[in-house]
């Protein structure tokens, strides 16, 4: 008789988008009326660079060609979008990364989730709470943690590091020493950065208890102060400790073409082993590499036209969440994030739980968000914009909130 992994059982409810879009498809088909202004999931609404189209459509032109049809990508990625990555996002920044360390992919999620298979089950983790899903969901899927506790919503053998208002959001070295450590910063939720000394300390404590960090730098793009690192790698010892992250999806709009790598040093081991190795074997055996025409237009991400047409946009949603912010505390609501990064981090108001917030958001203004608790329990009485709206859309929300 065929059996299921139980470890799925230990999951609460629904994956937590799949929730908010079941209550904004109810609500709709009671309210055809509503015009829903939909700040929620990070979903990029800009269209594609110029440059980015271009450069599908001479790929596509090639595919339909004989002489220059491609078949299987190389399993680690093409050498010439490896080898632009290594130059333009670490060469040019003081990093020593080789393109023969990055492995593309088709985004940061999937990676993020299929990095915890090359570790063993008997590692604990460390997160930050609140977190983004992924994270956690993905090692109680592969039976590393222990069952979930409704009271206090957190699994049992999961390192939960509070990032709390009063810390500015970031988390604090554990007590107990975790063998895997999960940062993401800029941040999903909290839209909060490290600065490097920060970032600092979290290696060398890495480095000193043998730990490994996982970093996801899908946002690094939105940074916009000079002493918050674009990578782990400007941080001295984090080749021997830390595995990174990218995604062209928040910094090029790929979030329909799905392109994205990690970065793993050469010298980084576990109990003794290579993980660079490790990943290959996993990435050769389970993965068929991203399709020929999305790492070309991954490529022209990093042409002068092609970066001239980015920053723009990345601009442009700055600028949404400059107006959030902005437009919020200006109606008396206290709000963090968005000068860094994409989103920006809303107290409820009247201590609502953030889906009573979500409920009477959706109701009042027709403005979705995303709920705090989501994220984890640190996230209570927190609820998550995002600055990937239209600006008209934009504006019309704060102008919502403010009739709140």
């Amino acid at each position: 008789m065929a059996k299921v992994n139980d470890n799925y059982l230990k999951l609460p409810g629904s994956y937590l988008f799949s929730t908010i879009a079941r209550k904004v498809r109810e609500y709709t088909e009671a309210h055809p009326e509503a015009r829903i202004i939909r700040l929620g999931i990070g979903d990029v609404t800009q269209p594609l660079a110029e440059e980015i189209v271009d450069t599908l459509h001479k790929a596509v032109d090639e595919m339909g060609r004989a002489e220059t049809f491609r078949g299987y990508a190389p399993d680690l990625g093409y050498d010439f979008l490896r080898n632009v990555i290594a130059k333009k996002d670490y060469g040019e920044r003081g990093c020593d990364i080789s393109a023969d360390e990055i492995f593309i992919s088709d985004g940061a999620k999937c990676d993020c989730g299929n990095i915890q298979e090359i570790f063993s089950l008997e590692n604990r983790i460390a997160v930050c709470d609140p977190v983004y899903p992924v994270y956690v969901d993905s090692n109680v899927m592969a039976g590393r943690t222990g069952a979930y506790d409704p009271e206090k919503e957190r699994f049992g053998n999961v390192i939960y590091l509070p990032c709390l208002e009063a810390n500015g959001f970031l988390p604090e070295i554990p007590e107990e020493v975790p063998d895997l450590i999960y940062l993401c910063f800029p941040n999903n939720p909290t839209g909060a950065v490290m600065k490097r000394s920060a970032l600092q300390e979290w290696v060398d404590y890495a480095n000193k208890n043998h730990s490994v960090i996982l970093f996801d730098a899908a946002y690094e793009a939105y940074i916009t102060e000079e002493d918050v690192p674009h990578s782990i790698y400007e941080c001295e010892g984090a080749r021997t400790c830390a595995i990174e992250f990218r995604s062209f999806s928040k910094t090029a709009g790929f979030t329909g073409l799905r392109l994205g790598f990690t970065v793993i040093p050469k010298e980084l081991e576990a109990d003794g082993v290579k993980l660079h190795g490790l990943w290959a074997r996993r990435h050769g055996t389970k993965y068929n590499g991203a399709p020929y025409i999305v790492q070309r237009a991954g490529e022209a991400v990093y042409s002068d036209r092609g970066r001239e047409q980015i920053r723009e946009q990345i601009a442009y949603y700055r600028g949404n969440a400059e107006c959030i912010l902005k437009g919020l505390r200006a109606a008396g609501y206290s709000v963090s994030g968005g000068v860094n990064a994409p989103y920006i981090w809303l107290k409820t108001p009247d201590h609502m739980t953030s889906w009573e917030f979500f409920d009477h958001l959706l109701e009042k203004a027709n403005i979705v968000g995303t709920p705090g608790s989501g994220f984890g329990p640190g996230g209570e009485h927190y609820f998550r914009l995002t600055a990937f709206g239209s600006r008209e859309n934009t504006l019309e929300a704060v102008e919502r909130f403010k009739k709140l």
